[in-house]
């Protein structure tokens, strides 16, 4: 029988790059019933669609990427779908793309059973041509899962958000993405929750999707030379926010002190890299940093940044 799947995409401000996205997703080879869109903009970016093949929710207010993501499960869950693929704006999956995902799926579900939570392509940065990492949780930190092409797929905890193929009968099962963490994070946190109680989260190889993995920069470090990641107030804010409170919290023991340790050091190289290379507010970025960490061991969470 042939699964049935939804997709769903958070947009914001950009709408050439939401139009190539929903059209690389209506152009898959095997057809999707209908895009779920949650548009964060201050004016709608698509234009309502005669097909109902587009359910367009308009947030001027911007609710950000995780309870537009709840929201988009709940539905799927309420509409009886099988899979939520789920997407950022900024991303376009091959057109055999889910194709790939679904044999995988149904190849290793005769293994697994039901116990597969997600599984998800594998995302190339369009600009740097690198592989955009998965995560897993170790000891007392997220580090970047290690692509290995040598293999059909690999586990991880938590794949990307965009790309990722969420199993409804899964997500049943576990409390929905994070609102309060708003953007970053939401994806660590759901894809771990998922592992823990046992799922197993797959990133196949031969399923590709292109991606554009925030404002990479080439500079040299001690005659090195290295990417760095040019960020927003606002996102640096999150940023720290949100994986300083993620991993003191999954951290167990005293492994939560080193957590600390590792936090605060990812402040200061983080305060160190804007200095140094950022070309634009400098001490508004700087700022967001210190409150981020700072809200982070606090526990604040929400929409917090103004």
């Amino acid at each position: 029988m042939t699964p049935k799947v939804a997709a769903y995409i958070t947009l914001y401000k950009d709408k050439q790059a939401a139009s190539k996205c929903v059209q690389a997703i209506k152009s898959q080879s095997i057809p999707i019933d209908i895009v779920f869109v949650v548009d964060n903009s201050d004016k709608e970016l698509l234009e309502p669609d005669k097909s109902l093949s587009i359910l367009i929710h308009h947030y001027p207010e911007n609710i950000g990427i995780g309870q537009g993501l709840a929201l988009a499960l709940e539905w799927g869950i309420k509409e009886g779908y099988d899979f939520l693929w789920t997407f950022d704006q900024d991303s376009l999956p091959t057109k055999n793309c889910l194709e790939i995902l679904l044999k995988i799926y149904n190849k290793f579900s005769l293994e697994y059973g039901n116990k597969i939570g997600i599984i998800a392509p594998t995302a190339i940065d369009h600009k740097t041509a690198k592989v955009v990492q998965g995560a897993v949780f170790v000891k007392d930190q997220f580090i970047g899962c290690k692509h290995n092409k040598d293999v059909n797929f690999y586990e991880c905890d938590s794949p990307i958000t965009s790309g990722s193929l969420i199993s409804i009968a899964a997500a049943k099962t576990v409390d929905s993405p994070r609102a309060e963490f708003f953007i970053d994070g939401i994806d660590l946190d759901y894809g771990l929750r998922l592992r823990q109680q046992g799922f197993h989260n797959l990133i196949v190889t031969t399923a590709i999707m292109h991606h554009n993995f925030g404002n990479p920069l080439k500079v040299k470090f001690f005659q090195r030379e290295v990417i760095i990641h040019q960020y927003s107030a606002l996102r640096n804010y999150y940023i720290t926010r949100n994986h300083t409170y993620l991993e003191t919290r999954y951290a167990q023991g005293l492994y939560r002190l080193t957590s600390c340790g590792r936090r605060i050091k990812y402040l200061l190289r983080r305060i160190v890299t804007i200095f140094i290379y950022d070309p634009e507010e400098k001490p508004l970025k700087i700022w967001a940093c210190l409150l981020g960490t700072f809200h982070g061991f606090q526990g604040k969470l929400g929409k917090t940044w103004y």
